[in-house]
């Protein structure tokens, strides 16, 4: 009897999880993190042509800047300090800005698309009230600095800090980064003025996208180790394949 039991139990096929992640949000991740990357790359190469930062409407050599990187210039006319200046590769990093820019901003479009029409951000980032208790509040920020792996539940959704910080970078930082960049565009300055006066002056707005390409580099390296802390491959095998590894490793 026994037998007859267990045999019928093991022809039950077993039910097929659904995907951590889904197609998109895993392509548009992707997409997002090599447009990133060459942003990074373009943005550093352009900020060495001119390492100083400045507010309001103009800035030159000849203006006094708000603040001026230590680093060396790509270019004679700009005072650093150095007896010497780095190769100029401001052509191609602006060509490759301007051009990961638009793919990331595209991108990122289909991604909030998406997100509202399946309802991503509220089932999956958008805190409930239990969320605020001072229980949970403390549990989200105590628990990264134990270093220890998560559990199969907690692995299993985000805390009500992640939530809040993914929804402060995908529509506050993401779109104060693009604006702040559009608004450097002459052209973009040309037809809609009012944004570029809103943020101070163009020389106010190259600030301000350089204190919130700092920002979101934060929030990459907390969010790799933050992934390395979970489970660096099953955490990336998910989030390729959309199976979701860490189930597996916790039970």
């Amino acid at each position: 009897m026994e037998t007859l039991e267990s045999n019928a139990v093991s022809t039950i096929p077993a039910t097929k999880s659904a995907p951590r992640h889904s197609g998109l949000v895993r392509v548009t991740h992707w997409i997002t993190t090599l447009c990133f990357f060459a942003l990074l790359l373009s943005g550093i190469e352009i900020t060495i042509s001119h390492p100083r930062f400045y507010w309001g409407e103009t800035g030159t050599v000849m203006t006094k800047p708000m603040f001026q990187l230590p680093i060396p210039s790509s270019r004679k006319t700009v005072p650093t300090g150095y007896g010497y200046v780095l190769p100029d590769q401001n052509g191609w990093s602006r060509a490759l800005h301007f051009e990961a820019a638009w793919i990331a901003v595209l991108t990122g479009l289909l991604y909030v698309i998406y997100g509202l029409l399946t309802r991503h951000f509220r089932r999956d980032l958008l805190p409930s009230k239990t969320d605020f208790s001072w229980r949970a509040l403390l549990t989200s920020f105590v628990k990264p600095f134990r270093f220890q792996r998560p559990s199969a539940a907690d692995a299993s959704s985000y805390n009500v800090l992640q939530r809040l910080t993914y929804l402060f970078v995908i529509f506050v930082l993401f779109p104060l980064v693009i604006w702040s960049g559009l608004a450097m565009s002459l052209g973009f300055a040309s037809a809609f003025p009012w944004s570029v006066t809103l943020l101070g002056g163009q020389q106010s707005a190259r600030t301000i996208h350089f204190f919130v390409t700092l920002a979101l580099v934060l929030f990459l390296v907390v969010h790799v180790l933050m992934v390395i802390l979970a489970g660096f491959w099953s955490r990336t095998g998910a989030m390729i394949t959309g199976r979701d590894g860490a189930r597996k490793e916790n039970t």
